[in-house]
């Protein structure tokens, strides 16, 4: 089935009270983002008003959503307000639900030969509309074909139901002729520690491995180490309680130190290229680098790329910011790189 995102600057969905809600805070959060600009300046020295807004605004919504008693009634309060971003109304979307459930984003205008399986961030506890931009602005940028999986979420499913049912997206896009050397995947957060799970799940069960991997902000390690953790506290919109409470849903029936599960802990040997993209302001940057070195060491081809003061999924602003799209520009760039 075939469905028009929404093009609409944003949308409101759910109950009132929830739409009330967000209204209310994005109307606080741009009144408070422009006084303390106007008598302190901008939190840090590169940000605009409209990221630091957005920031914000995004902070406060997760926060609410987190805090909730009902994860269900949270992720409907996540998508009481959304907003779209132009590259929305350059995708066409087709809905499907067997045998492996998701969403195919595929650019209006035609898509190259690249194919990216595309694993969502939300701490495995959320899969927001919100996502729906930052996957149309990865499609667009890599000119593929991508498909979105909806994979099972945490805490009703705690691992390793997700990389489950990635493994059966992948042989499934293989079983359908996607060629090995033509696909690339792709995750943010959540979904980047996932992406490098089913590299590893894939390498040990001796199938053919994808072109490239792309991690943007990847949770590699989930017993949240790092300094990063503390000091970009005040600046990122990712709230540090909030993996450690995911942490602990998804690892209801593994450790922490499962190398499928926090890949620090992997041998990195005889995977594909891996490239990496990190906010220096984000509080996953010092286990994204930790990931970085270890696998650098190990002989694996990683490329690590950090953007100053850019907070978590930075990417997902778009055109808002500079560095967003120079990111994107560069997601475009490798993977025209690696894929032949």
């Amino acid at each position: 089935m075939t469905e028009n995102l929404n093009q609409q600057p944003f949308e409101l969905s759910g109950r009132w009270q929830y739409r009330l809600r967000s209204v209310l805070i994005l109307c606080w959060s741009m009144l408070y983002i422009t006084l303390r600009r106007l008598f302190r300046g901008p939190r840090l020295p590169n940000w605009s008003w409209a990221l630091e807004a957005s920031t914000y605004f995004l902070k406060a919504q997760s926060a609410f959503a987190f805090y909730m008693p009902n994860i269900v009634d949270g992720r409907e309060y996540e998508d009481s307000l959304t907003f779209s971003s132009p590259a929305v109304a350059q995708i066409k979307v087709e809905s499907v639900n067997l045998p492996v459930k998701g969403h195919w984003y595929q650019p209006k205008a035609a898509a190259g030969h690249v194919t990216v399986l595309y694993l969502h961030g939300g701490g495995y506890a959320y899969y927001s509309k919100a996502h729906q931009n930052l996957i149309a602005l990865v499609t667009l940028a890599a000119e593929s074909r991508t498909f979105a999986l909806d994979y099972r979420l945490i805490p009703e499913h705690p691992f390793p139901a997700q990389l489950q049912d990635a493994q059966a997206a992948y042989r499934w896009l293989l079983e359908t002729g996607v060629a090995p050397e033509h696909l690339v995947i792709a995750g943010d957060s959540a979904g980047g520690n996932l992406t490098l799970a089913l590299l590893l799940a894939l390498r040990d069960a001796q199938l053919p491995l994808p072109a490239l991997a792309i991690c943007l902000a990847p949770w590699t390690d989930v017993s949240n180490p790092g300094d990063s953790m503390t000091t970009n506290a005040s600046f990122d919109w990712v709230d540090k309680r909030m993996p450690a409470q995911w942490a602990d849903w998804f690892c209801e029936d593994t450790t922490v130190s499962n190398p499928l599960v926090s890949p620090i802990h992997a041998g990195l040997s005889g995977l594909p290229p891996i490239y990496i993209q990190s906010g220096s302001a984000e509080i996953l940057n010092d286990m994204i680098c930790t990931f970085a070195d270890h696998a650098a060491k190990q002989g694996a081809q990683v490329e690590l790329e950090i953007w100053p003061n850019m907070t978590h999924d930075f990417q997902a602003f778009g055109e808002i910011t500079p560095e967003s799209k120079e990111a994107l520009l560069r997601i475009g760039e490798v993977v025209r790189e690696h894929v032949a």
